[in-house]
């Protein structure tokens, strides 16, 4: 039997609001928090690259998401973390693991506001308009896909992997966070 740790792992597609989810979570549950996009985007901007620039390059060089990966393990040995990483289901199988749902017309949107607010986040994308971001969005989570495919076997995207799926649009911050705390403690028992 699989011991379960303390962490909750939080995956979903651009603009589903990830990031904004587990720092609420970690807050209410007085967890540490750990963003491999964060991490992501610091090493874009060090390579002189924008995000989507990045993720083409990892196409063809896999250190970027080795590097990435390690730190993701890292996190992964903390009890009581809140871990916002597209890989954090594989790396961390003990973990309760949450998919964040969002369709890419409306995460375009969200992104695009995000971007006026998030100086790391406008740093590391060249996006301008919602249609641009779309189109960026939708290529990168192709071209992730593929990747997570070829060096791990598995499809990040394909729900049966998580514990629980959220639709991000029919939900607001604060009830995806609530019913995500409400499972995890059921999970937990």
């Amino acid at each position: 039997m699989m011991v379960k740790k303390q962490i909750i792992a939080i995956t979903g597609n651009p603009g589903s609001g990830k990031s904004s989810t587990a720092d609420l979570l970690a807050e209410k549950l007085g967890f540490k928090r750990f963003s491999a996009g964060d991490l992501t985007r610091k090493v874009a901007l060090e390579m002189g690259m924008s995000l989507n620039e990045l993720s083409l390059q990892q196409n063809i060089d896999p250190t970027v998401d080795q590097r990435v990966d390690e730190e993701l393990k890292k996190a992964g040995e903390v009890e009581k973390s809140v871990i916002d990483a597209r890989m954090a289901f594989h790396f961390i199988p003990e973990s309760f693991k949450v998919y964040l749902d969002l369709p890419p017309e409306i995460a375009k949107e969200r992104i695009s506001n995000n971007l006026k607010e998030n100086a790391l986040r406008k740093e590391s994308e060249d996006s301008s308009t919602p249609e641009e971001i779309y189109k960026k969005i939708t290529a990168r989570l192709e071209s992730e896909r593929k990747r997570y495919q070829d060096l791990y076997g598995v499809d990040h995207t394909d729900r049966a992997n998580f514990d629980l799926v959220i639709d991000t649009n029919k939900n607001n911050l604060e009830e995806v966070v609530d019913i995500i705390i409400a499972e995890y403690q059921k999970w937990r028992e």
